[in-house]
């Protein structure tokens, strides 16, 4: 993507009013929708996170399923899910908003039990050791969705990374949180939630391509 069409799209998403930017500041010293959420949407539904959003295909796939819940994407990277937020507006969604900063901040931007359920969608599994402390399933991250989740909340790992799962049931079975449905291949063995099936990311697709098998699990932090 040349910078000419980043710029345009930096812009495009300030006039967005499903676009939410905070500086990192704004959210350290108190942000302004931290256990408000449901001001921001109208209502009070369940609120629903994408991490590490991407074009938004997750979040304005779910959204479209399900409007009596809200979803919110996550993702540093303004440009790309500007695609998500434009075809939100196109379509009238106003279950659907973005926020534009950094997901390790997630406990500053929710408060306790506010969110029902989170996606995680294809993130970078981060092989390297030195890079453990960014893996989205890591011990200090589900502290920090713990924070955010409701009792009964869940987490969804959706990967094409046979490293990110096997490490995310370890860590899981380790910490003694609750599986709920664990698949290491989700178009050849049955059984996978339909929203896993039928919203497909522009990555996943590239993937799915190349024969490489996804990976799904669903669980609880007790």
């Amino acid at each position: 993507m040349g910078s000419k069409n980043k710029l345009k799209r930096f812009k495009e998403n300030e006039t967005f009013g499903n676009v939410v930017q905070p500086t990192r500041e704004d959210v350290l010293a108190g942000f302004e929708h931290k256990g408000n959420w449901g001001s921001f949407f109208g209502n009070n539904n369940p609120i629903v996170l994408e991490l590490g959003c991407g074009k938004g295909e997750y979040t304005v796939g779910l959204a479209k399923r399900n409007p009596n819940k809200n979803y919110i994407g996550i993702d540093i990277k303004g440009a790309r899910f500007w695609r998500g937020a434009k075809t939100a507006i196109e379509q009238e969604l106003s279950n659907v908003a973005f926020l534009r900063t950094q997901i390790e901040l997630v406990d500053h931007l929710f408060g306790a039990d506010e969110v029902s359920e989170i996606w995680i969608t294809f993130p970078d599994p981060q092989i390297k050791y030195k890079r453990t402390k960014h893996r989205m399933t890591n011990p200090v991250f589900l502290e920090r969705y713990k924070k955010i989740l409701k009792p009964e909340g869940v987490i969804n790992l959706k990967t094409d990374s046979e490293y990110m799962h096997g490490y995310t049931l370890g860590i899981i079975q380790g910490l003694g949180h609750e599986i709920l449905y664990a698949n290491h291949d989700v178009y050849k063995n049955e059984g996978s939630p339909s929203e896993v099936l039928e919203i497909q990311t522009f990555y996943e697709n590239q993937y799915l391509e190349n024969g490489k098998p996804i990976t799904f699990i669903q669980f609880r932090i007790t």
